[in-house]
């Protein structure tokens, strides 16, 4: 017989909630499954392929884009089902795979092609996964952009004398006063195409900052560096064809110039100096707050297992993407199966033509490759877990990245729950708190100008948060007059063009199960009689749910507001008071999107249609994107759009939830030199919805409880599970608190 509701709420407060009937501990050797490769499996990968003859490959660094290479490899995590079985019901270990990505360059019809390779540790086998695909669409490579830097030294030979009137600065024989470059994408209007504006810039600290008005569009589509191109010239709002016609023209005075202020000396702007000072406040030359651990770290990592009140957790590091989250438990019940990051884009508007071609679509720059060490201390608390990755994206091994994670677990700065029960005459009858934790792992991309952080936080309430916060450099262009109606003058010279931030994430939840349910739950209101009143009647509010619904039901377009409760359920398992088990999404996001659907690029970011949309879950639905589609958004290898197609019911179905976060950023003068982070974090939180029979952090003891007793010595009696004297890097004073009021 199923136990009251009465006699499980006691068993909660026993140490520990116990986990459900049925499930397992998770355990290191079972996390590993999704670890990221070792820098030997990715040797071991790279070596196997290099030694078969029928690929062809030469080394990345060789000075050719005629020749078949090694371009990515990473960790081609188990199908879902596979994983389970083991996971769940103790089938065999699913076979450790990698994804490699291969161009070649050499071929009749270059192509990049993806192949399945293993098993690991001791690859023996190959095999080519889904279709090749155009060579044009393959991401920039660091020897192609070398190349380009080169081809660009040659055609603006003729502008030499130009670029040194106007901004002081040159590309040949400059000594500290040269000239680099930002390259734009997609490079084109139609698939096939590979011709890219670029910007030229001073190179110093924070160049993108530092436009001089010369822009160029370059076609580069040919393997033969020799045969690209300068097919176009735009230089203060004049269009020219070519690097010769400027300089003729400005030679016969017939350019309107704007010369720029000298370097170094006022460049300061673009650096994080420090400049000025605060008119109120004492001197800033000393150390802030500080996060410390009087008792140790709470929480332990293992590998790429992560354990913390409660929750535990497989990561990884995904090369092409970013932070995955596998195998999300609470009390031993899994939560999700994936929770990951997908692709973030950033759309620009503006007048010059880079400016109007910006749309950047982030894993072709490989987001998750360009996870840079983190600063004890600035991107982490000095306490922290600091954690390497190793990365194979366009080199001829594997490379550490030192320091590229990180774990801590911080003070929220507000209680998780607390109550001041007052007796009304001057006291309390108790006052109760628990301490507001959290822990936080967290890691960056640096795409060229931007700075994403990203972060993923475990409260012990069973509450899941998925935040991004955006800072780096802004992407700026040259100022003209005309260009005020696409952003915002931040330096003399400079217009921070508007753009809007948009990042997609996949959440494969599985509630209490794989057999869930997706329902929304809103206000409605209805007229009802007064109770007293019988000709007279009330508008009363009710809860309106709108269950068994559809994929196309469940994709809610930008431009409609969501429905206030997304719920994802178990119609099969009830809570101890008869409700679905359940957990909810709740976004935190002010998204704007500005991508008409008749724009031809918008086909290879569908999924920015929608804040949420709903599907069932399919191994050909892993991702909602792909290295490609940056430079090929036209004809994508993935269209999300798609997904949705068959309009699946989404009733006690394997559900995935696609969630879109962003902002619609309009710089300003405050955005010099760096975007800062407060303001600018998106994303959304997790949240049980009658998943439990009440809040689970009543298993922390970390809670303070205060009664009142008149024969105690402070006349009150304090219980807590915690020692009374946090560490001298708290306080050396012990907890007081008396919990009384009088008037002044």
């Amino acid at each position: 017989m199923r136990p009251t509701c009465l006699v499980i709420a006691a068993a909660l407060l026993s140490p520990l909630l116990g986990a459900a009937s049925g499930s397992l501990p998770q355990s290191q050797k079972a996390a590993s499954i999704f670890s990221d490769l070792t820098p030997e499996e990715l040797q071991a990968v790279r070596s196997f392929l290099m030694n078969c003859p029928e690929l062809g490959l030469q080394p990345n660094s060789r000075g050719t884009l005629s020749k078949n290479s090694l371009f990515l490899v990473e960790l081609q995590a188990p199908r879902k089902s596979q994983a389970l079985r083991y996971l769940d019901f103790g089938g065999s270990r699913p076979r450790r795979l990698a994804r490699a990505v291969v161009f070649f360059g050499a071929e009749a019809k270059p192509n990049a092609t993806e192949y399945i390779v293993g098993p690991l540790p001791t690859p023996t086998f190959y095999r080519r996964s889904g279709q090749p695909v155009a060579y044009a669409s393959r991401p920039m490579t660091q020897l192609e952009h070398r190349l380009l830097h080169s081809q660009l030294r040659v055609s603006l030979a003729p502008l030499e004398q130009f670029l040194q009137d106007v901004s002081g600065f040159g590309l040949e024989q400059c000594g500290g006063r040269c000239l680099t470059f930002t390259d734009v994408a997609p490079r084109g209007l139609e698939p096939g195409e590979r011709q890219t504006w670029i910007m030229l810039q001073r190179e110093v600290e924070g160049f993108f900052l530092h436009p001089v008005g010369l822009e160029l569009l370059i076609d580069h589509r040919a393997l033969d560096p020799d045969a690209w191109k300068v097919q176009k010239v735009w230089y203060n709002g004049q269009y020219f064809d070519s690097p010769e016609e400027l300089a003729e023209q400005y030679a016969q005075g017939q350019v309107e110039t704007v010369a720029l202020p000298k370097h170094p000396e006022h460049s300061l702007f673009s650096t994080f100096v420090p400049r000025g000072n605060f008119t109120t406040g004492p001197p800033t030359d000393v150390h802030g707050a500080k996060i410390c651990e009087p008792d140790g770290h709470r929480y332990d990592v293992r590998g790429n297992l992560l354990q913390y009140s409660g929750w535990s957790l497989a990561f990884r590091l995904r090369s092409s993407t970013g932070l995955q989250l596998f195998d999300v438990r609470f009390n031993g019940e899994r939560i999700a199966y994936e929770l990951s990051v997908q692709e973030a884009v950033a759309f620009y508007g503006g007048i010059t033509p880079a400016a109007m071609q910006t749309k950047y679509i982030d894993v072709g720059w490989g987001m998750g490759s360009v996870t840079h060490e983190l600063a004890p201390g600035v991107d982490c608390p000095e306490v922290a877990t600091f954690l390497d990755a190793y990365h194979m994206y366009d080199v001829d091994g594997p490379v550490r990245y030192p320091r590229a994670i990180c774990v801590f677990e911080m003070p929220t700065g507000v209680p998780m729950r607390r109550h001041f029960d007052s007796n009304f005459h001057g006291g309390s009858n108790f006052y109760g708190g628990l301490e507001g934790h959290a822990l936080v792992l967290r890691t960056t991309s640096t795409v060229y100008n931007y700075d994403y952080i990203w972060d993923f936080l475990l409260f012990p309430n069973g509450v899941l948060e998925t935040k991004v916060h955006a800072t780096g450099y802004v992407h700026a262009s040259f100022y003209t007059p005309e260009g005020i109606r696409y952003g915002s003058r931040i330096q003399a010279h400079v217009l921070g063009n508007m753009h809007t931030h948009l990042v997609h994430y996949k959440v494969d939840l599985d509630i209490a199960g794989t057999g869930n349910s997706f329902e929304t739950l809103d206000l409605s209101f209805e007229d009802l009689p007064v109770p007293w009143k019988a000709s007279e009647r009330l508008v009363q509010p009710f809860l309106e749910r709108q269950p068994r619904l559809r994929e196309r039901q469940a994709a809610f377009p930008f431009g409609k507001p969501l429905p206030r409760y997304l719920l994802f359920s178990n119609p099969t398992k009830n809570n101890c008071w008869g409700h679905q088990r359940s957990y909810r999404i709740q976004p935190n996001s002010h998204g704007h999107r500005i991508l008409p659907r008749n724009w031809k690029e918008e086909r290879g970011v569908s999924w920015t249609r929608y804040h949420l949309a709903v599907t069932r879950h399919h191994e050909k639905e892993d991702t909602s994107s792909s290295i490609y589609i940056q430079n090929n958004p036209w004809q994508p290898t993935v269209a999300f759009e798609n997904f949705l197609q068959d309009d699946e019911s989404l009733d006690t179905q394997d559900l995935v939830a696609w969630v879109t976060v962003g902002f619609l950023h309009i710089p300003h003068s405050e955005d010099v030199p760096n975007t800062s982070t407060p303001g600018n974090a998106v994303g959304f939180f997790l949240r049980p919805f009658n998943f439990f029979d009440e809040d689970p952090s009543v298993a922390s003891r970390r809670t303070v409880i205060v009664r009142p007793n008149k024969s105690a010595v402070n006349k009150v009696t304090v219980q807590r599970w915690t020692p009374d004297r946090p560490r001298s890097c708290i306080s050396d004073r012990p907890f007081s608190y008396d919990g009384t009021y009088s008037q002044v």
